[in-house]
């Protein structure tokens, strides 16, 4: 169909960081692997956010991705947690700029569209969706489905090469 692309699917969390990791060929999508970072609440803000960019880096060497898809930070929960969120959020985009691999970014909004055709779509929607979309995947977190679905819709956006004329 052509180039299969490897795509790394991360939902941020200080608490639980979903990701998953999916080959898109052409339309064709195909799951690889799904789990959640999670670091041990009791250490200090700095050690968690280093074990969130080392689990990313881990992944990055055993998978190795060529596109990333990762969520953005939603506003509306209040500043502490937005702000907690978008640090957990720095050091996995960190771990893939480092490893240069291509982040595209999206608004958990558009992610909900491109999976459930709505943007207003719940946690269970986005799960079903998903294992519909990625027959293959096994039972799952939310977190790590919210990641996968970040993956696809990566995928859904990502720029397709331009083909040759015969």
């Amino acid at each position: 169909m052509g180039t299969p692309v490897r795509i790394l699917g991360i939902d941020p969390g200080l608490r639980h960081t979903g990701w998953g990791m999916i080959i898109a060929d052409g339309p064709r999508l195909s799951w690889i692997a799904h789990g959640v970072i999670s670091p041990d609440p009791g250490l200090p803000l700095a050690q968690r956010l280093a074990e969130i960019y080392r689990g990313v880096s881990a992944l990055i060497i055993e998978h190795q991705p060529v596109l990333a898809g990762v969520e953005e930070t939603l506003v509306n929960a209040g500043a502490q947690s937005a702000l907690k969120l978008g640090q957990a959020r720095g050091a996995a985009m960190t771990a893939l700029a480092v490893n240069a691999i291509d982040v595209a970014e999206f608004a958990p909004r558009r992610i909900k569209q491109a999976i459930v055709g709505t943007g207003k779509a719940d946690k269970d929607q986005i799960a079903f969706m998903v294992k519909r979309l990625l027959p293959r995947a096994e039972t799952m977190k939310a977190d790590a489905a919210d990641a996968l679905a970040c993956a696809i819709c990566t995928a859904h956006h990502r720029p397709i090469p331009a083909r040759g004329v015969a």
